[in-house]
């Protein structure tokens, strides 16, 4: 079995994540991110908390909006080389869902033109946040443990099959000046103060599961929701965290939590500028990801 790199997109949140994944040798293939007429490589000179918080208080959101971009070419060959270089035979390259762009197509078509030179495996996600990264984390997990590459694409596979999100979007200015809320929706969502419930759904787009009326009648429903996704799975047998754009909805979830009976079991981890940029800064919701028992069949 050949030496083999595991790599991930930036929004994976594997540098905001908690330290112990930080140094696992995951190499990070970073998006740009434009903000304020300067442009960054995420997880290299912005914050998210200090973006975050930037936003709450823009008051012109329509043309001081973030905006994203791909790698480049350049970029993305230079990770493959530099694997190369360092004497790897293979690759798995986890990437942000093709719901929320064209990074994964793009890294793909790059990753063919290495056929012969190196083995590249490039995962569609169908999400982001730590949910991508603990793909990546997983993956590294499994080869650090020899475990055969095709096994591990499955077990990828078996958790993409299963994870979940689910959260709201406490404002829908964001949403409506990037484009993902448009025309009637839009008016009515803003005349009325509609609070969306949204969720990834199995293409890896973001989607709205219910319209409520009030921030606290998004949050119960949220609660509901990861109660159904979770069921009798015994706690040791999935990892539960919070993920946000803004602390202020997540402070209020964890009041309802406590009194509906849920309890997460990792570390909060704030979503990636360029994943969170799209929905603003008053985003705020659960991952969910199930980990296969021995007895759950991995096909």
């Amino acid at each position: 079995m050949g030496k083999r790199l595991v790599m991930c997109t930036s929004t994976g949140c594997i540098e905001y994540a908690p330290e112990r994944y930080r140094n696992l040798g995951i190499d990070i293939i970073r998006i740009h991110l434009f903000f304020k007429g300067k442009e960054y490589l995420e997880g290299i000179g912005l914050d998210p908390v200090d973006m975050y918080k930037q936003m709450e208080n823009v008051k012109d959101i329509k043309n001081d909006l973030p905006r994203t971009g791909m790698p480049t070419y350049e970029e993305v060959k230079s990770h493959f080389d530099k694997a190369i270089e360092d004497g790897y035979d293979e690759v798995i390259c986890i990437c942000i869902s093709t719901g929320l762009g064209g990074t994964w197509n793009f890294i793909r078509l790059v990753a063919q033109e290495y056929e012969g030179k190196l083995k590249i495996h490039v995962i569609d996600s169908k999400i982001t946040c730590f949910i991508e990264g603990y793909l990546a984390v997983f993956a590294k997990q499994l080869v650090d443990k020899g475990v055969p590459t095709e096994i591990i694409l499955k077990e990828l596979q078996w958790i993409m099959d299963r994870r979940q999100f689910v959260g709201i979007d406490g404002k829908l200015d964001y949403l409506i000046y990037n484009g993902r809320l448009k025309g009637g929706k839009a008016f009515m969502g803003k005349m009325m103060n509609i609070v969306p419930v949204i969720h990834f759904n199995e293409k890896g787009e973001i989607v709205s599961l219910a319209s409520t009326m009030s921030q606290g009648a998004a949050l119960k429903k949220t609660v509901n929701l990861i109660q159904e996704y979770i069921g009798d799975r015994d706690p040791k047998d999935y990892l539960l965290f919070h993920t946000y754009t803004g602390p202020s909805p997540v402070d209020k979830l964890r009041v309802l939590e406590e009194k509906m009976g849920v309890k997460t079991n990792h570390e909060d981890v704030i979503m990636s500028p360029v994943s969170g940029c799209h929905n603003g800064p008053w985003l705020a919701g659960y991952c969910y990801i199930p980990l296969r028992r021995s007895d759950e069949p991995l096909e």
